[in-house]
């Protein structure tokens, strides 16, 4: 099942749909990036529908939480997006992120057509080889099929708390990273 993509923007636009462990920090990390739209943190890959935040911890409707990043790939590539993915969380961790730990943490890319598939799996080939964490990547590869948004609490939650303890210590050091890394594809303030 595909989603269709609309917006009112000059530009195509596309959907990226990535977990990686508490999707605050994806949100953060893609919120920055040039040619990222916007990045909403929501539920996929489970089999419950219409699941909440508590449904989803219990660990038992199977979704993960994930970011749906709709950007412009004549800005920001699929690839480009999976590169930083890689580099900004562990997806050599089975089940676990830092301090959290259940499936709805999991390493997860969830494909809306072959083609992401294909660059999907040349990616993780490509940064395994490079030895990028020094194991082998967990990532479960998956056919999108459909995505829960998150409660309202749940979204910008490291833009209107940085001040929270996780947000110091799990969020901003990705962040960081992410600035250090990829200062290229940074989005200028106000922009």
């Amino acid at each position: 099942m595909t989603e269709e993509v609309r917006t009112n923007l000059p530009v195509p636009v596309d959907l990226a749909i990535l977990g990686g462990g508490c999707f605050w920090c994806l949100e953060a990390v893609f919120s920055e990036l040039r040619g990222v739209v916007r990045a909403l943190p929501g539920y996929a890959g489970g089999t419950a529908p219409n699941p909440t935040y508590k449904q989803v911890c219990t660990g038992e409707t199977g979704h993960a939480e994930v970011v749906k990043i709709t950007f412009s790939p004549e800005v920001i590539r699929f690839q480009d997006l999976l590169t930083i993915f890689f580099h900004t969380h562990d997806p050599t961790t089975l089940n676990k992120q830092g301090p959290d730990e259940g499936t709805q943490y999991r390493s997860i890319i969830l494909y809306r057509s072959e083609e992401q598939r294909k660059a999907s799996v040349e990616v993780i080939k490509e940064l395994e080889s490079a030895g990028l964490w020094g194991s082998r990547f967990v990532t479960e590869l998956a056919p999108f099929e459909v995505f829960y948004e998150a409660e309202v609490g749940h979204q910008e939650y490291f833009r209107l708390h940085p001040e929270k303890p996780y947000c110091k210590t799990v969020i901003s050091p990705k962040v960081v990273k992410l600035h250090k890394l990829f200062s290229e594809r940074i989005r200028k303030k106000g922009i």
